[in-house]
């Protein structure tokens, strides 16, 4: 990786069709864990309980839309890390939603609605950053050799 790669100038698409594919699968995670949020939540009255998941389980993605939105000045490895966070989240997330609105899981149903949002929240908060200290130190590194 160059320096001017490290520092989010890539020297011809580097990240490929990442970036596309990153953006597809949140949408498409957003809206399953919403259908299978409410799948699994169909008995339960308490529309305003509802609500209150729905914006819960939607908050990790709904935050990595907004840094896809906002990383195009990010480095190579930073927006890398976002787009691999968003796919493994989305994958993830629909997974455990799904074995949990069609019965696979033992789980309490509203556990796990709101342990997975927490968990993905937890993933965001440190592998994002943790990226961009690495490519910052990375930069430092190759600017100073």
């Amino acid at each position: 990786m160059t320096p001017e790669e490290m520092r989010g100038r890539p020297t011809g698409g580097s990240l490929g069709m990442l970036p596309a594919a990153a953006l597809i699968a949140v949408v498409i995670g957003a809206g399953g864990s919403i259908g299978l949020m409410l799948r699994a939540g169909h008995r339960q009255n308490s529309r305003i309980l509802l609500l209150l998941f729905a914006i819960w389980v939607l908050s990790p993605f709904a935050a990595l839309a907004a840094g896809y939105v906002v990383s195009n000045r990010w480095s190579v490895l930073t927006r890398a890390t976002l787009y691999g966070v968003m796919l493994v989240l989305t994958v993830g997330s629909l997974a455990i939603y799904g074995a949990v609105a069609f019965g696979y899981s033992t789980a309490k149903v509203g556990f796990v609605f709101l342990i997975a949002p927490l968990t993905s929240w937890l993933l965001i908060a440190t592998s994002i950053p943790t990226a961009a200290f690495i490519s910052g130190r990375l930069a430092r590194r190759s600017d100073g050799a």
